[in-house]
């Protein structure tokens, strides 16, 4: 009995070092930063599709739960609210740079985020009534973010482990795409009408979604992160 306890401990240990999502990088390395970039690249395919053995879900789609944006001003402005949001593309990331401590910062650029979101709205866009209900659609494409943040380290099994406090992330978008369908019984003078205001003022209306996507996002890749690092010690990805 004894034997097989140690026998399962030690393949226990075994199978976390060698935990193929891990990729380790040596703390004498010269070009750490590269190997480190590099070990968040290896990453992708994993995240992608999620890490049962850490209870990390599949990150491609993720979800949000809502939007509320207020487009125009006065009595009747057209509100829209989008419920049920699901992101791709964030799991197609490159990342450009890294500086090290605390605070850390990353620069991270993906082709594009998409968008599909249940969308409903009120009020009066232009001159039309403009209440109704149907789905959202948004390609923000050459998406650039801005990950800032604080890391704390605690021990656990003579292990260090570190864990991310405070995240901020600041998305910059490129080339802003966003349409609704099936809105107002299939109304093709409204849904022309709207989509027409989002192709003209697609930069406008992201500026609006900012406050809340960067709340929103800064809390889910914290969660993420987080999964993560309780579950790899340092040990197991920066070696002597």
């Amino acid at each position: 009995m004894i034997i097989a306890s140690i026998y399962l401990h030690t393949r226990k240990n075994w199978r976390r070092k060698r935990a193929e999502y891990v990729k380790q990088c040596s703390r004498r390395d010269p070009k750490l930063i590269t190997c480190l970039i590099d070990s968040l690249h290896h990453l992708r395919p994993y995240l992608s599709a999620g890490i049962p053995e850490i209870e990390l879900p599949a990150v491609e789609p993720f979800r949000m739960d809502e939007l509320t944006l207020s487009l125009t001003g006065g009595t009747n402005g057209y509100k829209i609210q989008l419920r049920d949001l699901y992101v791709k593309g964030a799991s197609n990331y490159t990342v450009e740079d890294i500086k090290l401590g605390s605070p850390f910062q990353a620069v991270v650029r993906m082709p594009a985020l998409i968008l599909d979101a249940h969308y409903s709205s009120s009020g009066v866009l232009i001159i039309l009534p403009a209440s109704g209900n149907g789905t959202f659609h948004a390609r923000f494409g050459d998406a650039r973010a801005l990950v800032r943040g604080t890391v704390s380290t605690k021990s656990r099994d003579e292990k260090t482990y570190l864990n991310v406090d405070n995240l901020d992330v600041v998305l910059a978008v490129k080339d802003v795409q966003m349409r609704v369908s099936k809105i107002f019984n299939n109304n093709r003078i409204l849904t022309e009408a709207i989509n027409l205001f989002l192709r003209e003022n697609g930069q406008e209306v992201l500026k609006l979604m900012e406050p809340q996507l960067k709340k929103k996002l800064s809390t889910l890749f914290a969660g993420i992160v987080n999964q993560l690092l309780r579950h790899v010690p340092v040990e197991s990805f920066l070696i002597p």
